[in-house]
């Protein structure tokens, strides 16, 4: 199996990206192309859809599109870790993050078992 590194692609001299990563830039292109709209309108829209998600996630509710899943906030207890180096115990604090649950229609068809969303 190769490395990271020899799949990584270089975007400029002093940046590489993986190929299998969609770019904000290529997710807007896609977007204003499906939808027919202007790649600023698509941004703008697009924009406008993660600052809601991002809000109110943190104020604790969950955000829901049905056929494709839910984001809600995710918590992790305080733990104890070890740095891999020296092998010593380290405390890891709580923390938060966005946890997106896909819905049972998105599961069948990224398993393959639907032909369409």
């Amino acid at each position: 199996m190769p490395d990271k590194l020899t799949r990584l692609t270089p975007v400029n001299r002093s940046q590489w990206r993986d190929p299998s990563v969609a770019t904000k830039s290529e997710l807007i292109s896609s977007v204003a192309d499906r939808a027919g709209v202007s790649k600023a309108q698509a941004e703008s829209v697009l924009g406008a859809f993660f600052d809601y998600t991002a809000e109110s996630v943190k104020a604790g509710e969950k955000v829901s599109w049905p056929g494709f899943g839910a984001f809600s906030m995710s918590e992790r207890a305080p733990r104890t870790g070890r740095n891999p180096q020296t092998g010593e115990a380290v405390k890891i604090g709580k923390s938060r993050s966005i946890k997106l649950s896909t819905s049972a229609p998105m599961k069948e068809w990224l398993l393959g078992k639907t032909k369409k969303r």
